[in-house]
């Protein structure tokens, strides 16, 4: 990844393209903003004076090809500007405190600065140039140690507080506002005595350290395993040929994911397949269950001291679920109604092995083979020779058209606008009835050395509306990893990165129709258990026959458009075994969630009783516990990991309830984006649900999806 900078210059060829514009700029969101804006807006561009840099019409604090020098000089001016309005902020009168003066400076100061936060901090993810690079890591340090610190001001918490206790009318959303703006800082303790503060940095301290340590010994594991090529059965010779040979030509497989999902996939010999999941489920077993359990106590012990009864009630507590008890009801729920389909399911996969392997029993490991193996003889669906039919070009021309009639709005490209590479793409958004601009998207499609790996979507910029008037428009980043191939050219896209393409566009949509005041509601600063919900409703039309030929078929001057058939199979190998595969999530989220809901969770005992509980009588791999390698579990879903079976559970509900014909519903799809998406963080999720369905969100429309398209 890290490279000098000659290497950056060959890599580059050029400097990035200048492309064209042929857009109105958008008037009204320039001008003085009052102390936390002006600043932010003369600060940012007199970077963009010296480096002549030339970003999106009316988004003045968005520049996305900033210097390493210009990256560190920007990140001390967000600084010294930030600290500027806090000191103002502490030093209000108490006897003339108001919303103007307290809550208004720091909102507007957030929603400037998180574009300016953003310009510094992105870059890491994508420059090509290692110094940027280097830069940007440097400037997130800075400015999340500034940041953190900003939180833990007991002066500037004192003033808040005290006004908030004035119960001074204003708007819900700014109320919303100064309700977070509290938890900010109670969040770090400052609500505590001294004595509780301090227990709450040791044990956040010691939860950091035991993350980390959990995490490190599965990344130093070098657990391995030795085959023969006859053990390897099934296996593809480019796999083979990838593992490196002993002296005695055995081949070396480690306990990497990949591998291990590649022999319990594609493995024919069943030995094999029990002894790698045997393997992979004990590793750093005897070092990192005591670390977890040391986690999860120390978790536990925060909770209490900050007033809650167990982690997952503080975890769940600003989320849709709210308590650990609905968590565990709604995962019951499911489980229970997809109990019969999954019997049925894994009874075709128990007489699949009795006729290949006869009465050897069938464990959980056999699970991913002989779901492919049935998938293999039930569907005749060649992934490799239907990637032919999605070409890049012509599948984000087709889901821009679905949204474009789905969402109401209307997407051109931006040209003669900075990118940090030649191949990265500006589009705008506008209202397609009224025309105006709603904000603005760069893509970033392709891999390439220096590049994060990962696809996701980057808010660069958030909707909000400001003291006089004016208003600031959403920008978005999506992120993808599609290849291209010697000669430079796109390689057609595989249908799970169609899917994953869908899935993040979602995010786009979401980020650019928001309309909150506040930049903290806006776009993708939403609740988490509602965040992936409009990404999981955009996926179901990559199932659909007239989007499926939409995006295969654009252009059919270019090629032909998938045949009806293919259509169909695509929907029926989408639900195939699904109950089976939700099962399975569920018995993680359901450890994850009973360890932190409970004191006393036997951690070897639990996955002993919930697995075949959950699995229809399947017991645990002999010898394994997922707590010695659950990381979901352990640092970034820690009692969250329910969440994304959530958002897939309401987002079958929202589109079979207003889009089960699969055909963009303009009118729906409008009511979507002004009830739902608009918005945005300001408001209950269930409330917005709701409100958009006419009742209560409910999981019947999830399991439907699963038994109408049953084997």
């Amino acid at each position: 990844m890290t490279e000098n900078e000659g290497n950056d210059k060959k890599m580059e060829g050029s400097n990035p393209k200048k492309k064209k514009l042929n857009l109105v700029t958008l008037t009204g969101t320039a001008g003085l903003l009052g102390l936390a804006v002006s600043f932010a807006v003369f600060a940012f561009n007199s970077h963009k004076q010296k480096s002549k840099k030339k970003g999106l019409p009316g988004c003045d604090t968005v520049c996305v090809n900033l210097s390493a020098k210009e990256i560190l000089e920007l990140a001390d001016e967000i600084i010294h500007k930030s600290t500027r309005v806090h000191d103002s902020v502490a030093l209000v009168a108490l006897d003339k405190l108001s919303y103007e003066n307290v809550v208004l400076p720091l909102a507007e100061l957030e929603a400037r600065q998180l574009s300016l936060i953003q310009c510094c901090v992105f870059p890491k993810m994508l420059s090509p140039h290692d110094s940027v690079r280097k830069a940007s890591a440097e400037a997130e340090q800075k400015i999340d140690a500034h940041i953190l610190s900003c939180r833990k001001r007991e002066d500037v918490y004192r003033i808040i507080k005290i006004y908030a206790a004035k119960g001074e009318s204003i708007a819900p959303e700014a109320k919303c506002y100064l309700q977070c703006l509290v938890r900010d800082f109670e969040d770090n303790g400052l609500n505590l005595t001294a004595v509780k503060r301090q227990e709450v940095e040791r044990l956040t301290n010691e939860i950091d350290e035991l993350s980390l340590r959990y995490i490190q010994n599965l990344n130093e594991d070098t657990s391995c395993l030795f085959f023969t090529e006859d053990d390897l059965a099934g296996l593809p010779l480019e796999f083979l040929q990838s593992l490196e040979k002993t002296q005695n030509k055995e081949l070396k497989l480690t306990l990497e994911s990949c591998h291990v999902a590649a022999i319990l996939e594609l493995c024919k010999i069943a030995k094999t397949r029990k002894t790698v999941a045997m393997a992979y489920g004990k590793r750093c077993g005897d070092a990192n269950i005591p670390v977890l359990q040391r986690l999860v106590q120390s978790r536990h012990r925060l909770a209490r001291v900050l007033g809650y009864a167990h982690f997952a009630d503080y975890a769940l507590d600003r989320r849709m679920s709210k308590t650990s008890m609905r968590v565990i009801r709604f995962l019951e729920d499911i489980s229970s109604s997809l109990t019969d389909l999954a019997i049925r399911e894994f009874s075709i996969l128990k007489d699949l092995k009795s006729k290949e392997e006869g009465e050897i029993p069938f464990g959980v490991e056999d699970l991913l083979y002989y779901i492919k193996r049935v998938e293999e003889l039930q569907f005749d669906l060649d992934f490799g020779d239907i990637r032919q039919y999605f070409p890049v070009s012509l599948v984000l021309s087709g889901i821009f058209k679905i949204c474009q009639d789905l969402f109401g709005i209307k997407i051109e490209e931006v040209t003669e606008v900075d990118v940090w590479y030649h191949d990265v793409r500006a589009f705008a958004v506008f209202d397609s009835g009224s025309g105006k601009l709603l904000g603005y998207f760069y893509l970033d499609m392709f891999t390439r050395e220096g590049k994060c790996s990962h696809s996701c979507v980057v808010a660069l910029q958030n909707n909000a509306l400001f003291s006089n008037g004016a208003c600031q428009i959403p920008v978005a980043l999506l992120i993808a990893q599609f290849a291209k191939d010697g000669s430079g050219e796109a390689v057609p896209l595989g249908f799970s990165e169609v899917v994953n393409l869908f899935h993040e566009f979602g995010h786009v949509v979401q980020h650019i129709c928001n309309r909150a005041s506040f930049a903290r509601f806006s776009g993708l600063r939403v609740d988490p258990d509602f965040r992936e919900i409009p990404s999981q409703l955009l996926e179901n039309w990559c199932y659909e026959s007239f989007s499926l030929k939409l995006i295969s078929g654009y252009r059919q001057d270019i090629t032909k458009p998938l045949v009806d058939e293919v259509c169909k199979t695509l929907k029926r190998w989408r639900y195939s075994f699904s109950a089976l595969k939700s099962l399975q999530e569920i018995l993680y989220c359901q450890f994850d969630q009973i360890i932190y809901s409970d004191d006393n969770a036997d951690l070897l005992q639990l996955i002993r009783s919930l697995h075949p509980k959950v699995m229809i009588g399947l017991p645990a791999v002999e010898g394994t516990n997922p707590a010695s390698c659950f990381t979901r579990a352990v640092i970034g879903s820690e009692a969250t990991c329910y969440s994304r079976l959530w958002s897939e559970v309401y987002a079958a509900d929202i589109f079979a309830s207003k889009f089960g014909d699969g055909h963009p519903n303009l009118y729906a799809g409008l009511q979507f984006r002004d009830k739902v998406l608009a918005p945005g963080g300001g408001k209950e999720p269930m409330e917005l649900l709701t409100s958009f369905l006419g009742r209560e969100p409910s999981t019947q429309a999830f399991i439907d999806s699963r038994t109408n398209y049953s084997l």
